[in-house]
């Protein structure tokens, strides 16, 4: 009775596995869209800023620095900025606080991407599982109905076609995953740099303030 159900089920042929493997490609799409947009912007030329920033520190225009960037969507000047609002309550809470900040957006910018990483480990079976389907319906009909060697090929030909899809699915989506892993990588490296260039002013200052009482 269940030897029959699963034949049953791998009778209905990979065309349903087809159509599943178009739905996720449009998911992987939707998703590479998404991140594509989000980390638009959310990088900086943290040399530049660090040297902006120390400036900032040395003249005590800190709040200048705060309004200039108050729109800036970079992460790395966001972790910065949280940090440069709690220095007055030492440099223990300025670390913390930057901390908090740099969790945020690293998991912010992993939203999603978890889908894609998925898909291009798992959708290469799915194509392959529909193409097994296809294959045992296509034996199924050999022996229940004669045919030349033509017919027999072609609907072998279309059963590989599942298979093909999957990799067409999962290649750009582990491209996609590698690329945006790459790109939060090198964000976070940005928001560390200007972190710790924070932590040193912000020890500096407390320094000088322990020097001049």
């Amino acid at each position: 009775m269940l030897t029959d159900f699963f034949v049953d089920f791998a009778l209905l042929g990979a065309e349903w596995v087809l159509y599943l493997l178009v739905i996720l490609s449009i998911i992987s799409i939707g998703v590479m869209i998404d991140r594509a947009m989000w980390f638009r912007a959310r990088d900086t030329d943290t040399e530049l800023f660090t040297r902006e920033l120390k400036g900032a520190f040395d003249r005590n225009e800190l709040e200048h620095l705060r309004k200039k960037h108050g729109a800036t969507a970079a992460i790395p000047i966001l972790v910065a900025l949280r940090g440069v609002e709690d220095t007055s309550h030492g440099p223990a809470a300025t670390a913390e606080a930057m901390q908090a900040e740099r969790a945020k957006w690293k998991k912010e910018a992993e939203r999603n991407l978890v889908v894609l990483g998925t898909l291009g480990n798992n959708v290469p079976f799915i194509g392959l599982f529909g193409t097994v389907l296809g294959v045992i319906k296509q034996l199924h009909e050999m022996r229940n109905v004669s045919g030349n060697a033509g017919d027999v090929m072609a609907g072998l030909s279309s059963a590989l076609v599942a298979t093909a899809i999957g990799l067409l699915v999962a290649i750009p989506a582990v491209v996609a995953y590698n690329y945006f892993q790459r790109r939060l990588k090198v964000i976070l490296g940005g928001a560390d740099e200007t972190a710790h260039v924070v932590m040193s002013l912000a020890h500096g200052r407390e320094h000088a303030k322990a020097g001049g009482g």
